[in-house]
């Protein structure tokens, strides 16, 4: 019987994934598009099925290896959703605490 050890793997490539600076703030996007992983993994969170996505955005129709790919890509880099998603909660705060300021600066007489 052989053994094979483990080695250090190879960084991962994503054929349909893509970060361009200009685009979506330089978040890795499906090539071609502006759909966002994050876009992708948000949607598989809320229970949309990846067959329903090759429509569910409104750019062009997907292929199911492009979010199939996106997915994976996700999947290799969950921290980057968190902190999306720490980073979104965090702007929603912010406008709500300058709203708030906003209308007791307005109903003072």
């Amino acid at each position: 019987m052989s053994v094979t050890m483990a080695t250090p793997g190879k960084k991962a490539t994503y054929p349909h994934i893509e970060s361009t600076p200009d685009v979506r703030a330089g978040k890795p996007c499906i090539a071609g598009t502006r759909i966002a992983v994050v876009d992708v993994a948000i949607a598989h969170g809320q229970g949309v099925k990846p067959e329903e996505m090759l429509t569910y955005f409104s750019s062009r129709p997907l292929t199911l290896a492009e979010v199939h790919a996106a997915l994976a890509y996700h999947y290799d880099h969950p921290q980057e959703l968190e902190e999306y998603l720490r980073r979104s909660e965090r702007a929603i705060e912010e406008i709500e605490a300058a709203k708030a300021e906003y209308l007791r600066r307005k109903a003072r007489p």
